[in-house]
Parts: C-alpha cells; structure tokens; sequence
C-alpha cells in the first residue's frame, strides 16, 4: 500500500543516516552529516523504460507546409516513411485555434496514405494558456501519443538557476495536465542559449518528474553542436526522460574568428551517428523519431512546387536509407 511504501522508504532514509553518522563518529558536525544525507536521498533517476525497439520514423512538417495535409501525406509516402510529425502550433500546418477541427483532418489524411502521426510540434509552454487543454484533449483523443513543447529563455534578472527554479511549477502543471489526458510532453535540447541549450538544465527541471508524462526530445544534431565530444554524458544522464527523439545532421563552415553551422543531409555532418546508435541501443531508448529536413532544398532554397515534387522524394528516400541502416547495424528494431 502507498502508505507502508512510504514509511519504508523513511525507514531505509533514517537507517542509512544512522550508518553515516556511526561510520563518521564525532569526525564531523551533525548538521553537516544530516545534510549529506538529505541530499543523498531519493533524486535517483527512474529506470528507463523499453519501448519495444524502433519507433516510427516521422517526418517534421514544417518545410512541407505548402502542401496540404493530403499532399504532405502523399510525399511522405512515396518516400518510404512511417509518420508525420505535424507542426501544430501558429503559423504551422495546423494551427491552434483550428485544432479540433483541422487535426482530425491531417491525422485523417495520414491515416488513408499508411502514414502514422504519433508525435506532434506545439508551442506550448503553459498549462492555464486558453489553447493548450483544447490542444492536448484533441490530440489525446486522436491517438497522439508525444507532443513538442514550444521554448522557454532565461531570465537575466533570475540568472540560469534562478530560472530554472522558477520555471519547475509550471513544469509540474504541464506534467500534471499531460498525466490527465494520456500523453507525453517533451522539451527539445536545442543548439544557442535557451533553456535546454546545454541538456544539464533539462535534467534540472525534470529530474522530480514522472518520465511518463514530461521528459525530453533527444536531438542529437543540437546535442553535438553545443556538447562537442562530451554529448554522450548527457544522453546517459537524461535516458530515463527521452520517450522521443530527432535526427538531423550538420558541418561548421569556418571563417576568421567565427563558426557556422550548415546543415546537410543525414551521414554527411559531423554527428557520428555510429556512435550516437549504438548508444541509444546501450541505453534501450526508443520511441518514435523526427526526421528534421533542414538542409537545402527542403530550407533555404527558392525553388518552385514543381521542382519541390520533383527534388524531394529521392532527397528523403536518401536519408531515410541511412537511418534505416543504422537501425540495422545496432539491432534497434
């Protein structure tokens, strides 16, 4: 029962204190020993929990939104992959004052092309905002399992943990709404200076919750450029919280005294996708994907729809054998 669980754990607490201090005898004060022992309590991470192999890879809808929800469907189709990963959020494919209408629509659309949508994007990052509860209740009901939520900056006033503090009771809201309607929210590790920039603060403000309702959007292209040779740390630290995960690529293009960053096609960067597999095998996370197509033509290209069509598929197809091949060499499937 919850209480007798409970009184264990208080139980186990006080016997470890007990030890401390009988190990430590008078050597130190008892204020110092007491605080060791409250800081060495619970704070442990929740076991990882399987998923059952490889997700289903989506694609992110932002740079087809010229297409609509049929036509976003149909591309990706044609091109091999398992999901859209719909951005639902303002100016995206579907946005938030229209979700309990046109949701339904584009989930509807992949469902008639074979297309799963298991994960969406938002820009939610309250739980009392009028639009998040209509947001979540829809894609909830539709099936959704993961959602994307929008940015938080640090407060120069607060400083970083100031911020962070801050911000964790509307991390337990969100947590608590999510747990509610039966999905998943996760924050996305992303390269610059807002939170999750460097993955340790998203172990700060997340590390007191139940991995099944909030946790993180693993984003190894981010990861790499922000955390260099260090980025396996936190992927091992956060394993518990990652339900879902983006994939993407990158190079530097260096200049005097400046650095770039130049996304390419997924095996064409410096993201050592060998190594960033056989980790995530390692660590058994799993959950669906994003493909995220953010190298030209997909981005930053101006070319016409025709040659969109014509361009696209084979670019997709192209990526979408990488990954899949990588899922082989590693098993995760």
């Amino acid at each position: 029962m919850p209480h007798l669980a409970a009184a264990s754990t208080v139980c186990a607490s006080r016997r470890r204190f007990i030890s401390q201090l009988a190990t430590a005898g008078a050597s130190l004060p008892l204020a110092v020993l007491a605080a060791r022992a409250t800081a060495a309590e619970p704070k442990r991470a929740p076991a990882p929990v399987a998923m059952g192999g490889a997700g289903t890879i989506h694609v992110f809808s932002k740079p087809l939104q010229w297409l609509d929800y049929a036509g976003t469907a149909s591309l990706l189709a044609q091109a091999g992959f398992g999901g859209i990963d719909y951005a639902v959020r303002p100016g995206g494919h579907v946005l938030p004052e229209k979700v309990t209408e046109d949701l339904p629509r584009a989930v509807e659309a992949a469902a008639k092309a074979g297309l799963k949508v298991e994960m969406i994007t938002t820009a939610i990052v309250d739980a009392r905002d009028p639009e998040t509860e209509p947001l979540l209740r829809t894609a909830a009901k539709l099936g959704i399992k993961y959602y994307r939520f929008g940015n938080w900056n640090y407060d120069e006033k607060l400083g970083v943990m100031g911020t962070l503090q801050k911000l964790k009771p509307a991390m337990k809201e969100l947590a608590a709404l999510n747990q509610s309607l039966g999905i998943h929210g996760a924050i996305q590790n992303h390269a610059g200076t807002r939170i999750g920039s460097s993955l340790w603060d998203l172990h700060e403000l997340v590390r007191d919750l139940d991995p099944r309702w909030l946790g993180v959007q693993y984003d190894i292209r981010h990861a790499v450029a922000e955390g260099g040779l260090s980025w396996p740390l936190p992927l091992k630290l956060l394993a518990p919280w990652i339900r879902c995960t983006d994939l993407k690529d990158f190079k530097w293009e260096q200049g005097p005294g400046k650095a770039v960053i130049e996304n390419v096609p997924i095996g064409e960067g410096i993201v050592n996708f060998d190594a960033y597999f056989k980790l995530v095998a390692a660590l058994k996370i799993s959950g669906p994907m994003s493909v995220h197509l953010e190298y030209p033509p997909f981005e930053r290209a101006k070319i016409s729809e025709a040659e969109k069509r014509a361009t696209f598929p084979a670019l997709m197809k192209k990526d979408l054998a990488v990954i899949k091949g990588y899922l082989a060499k590693y098993k995760i499937n």
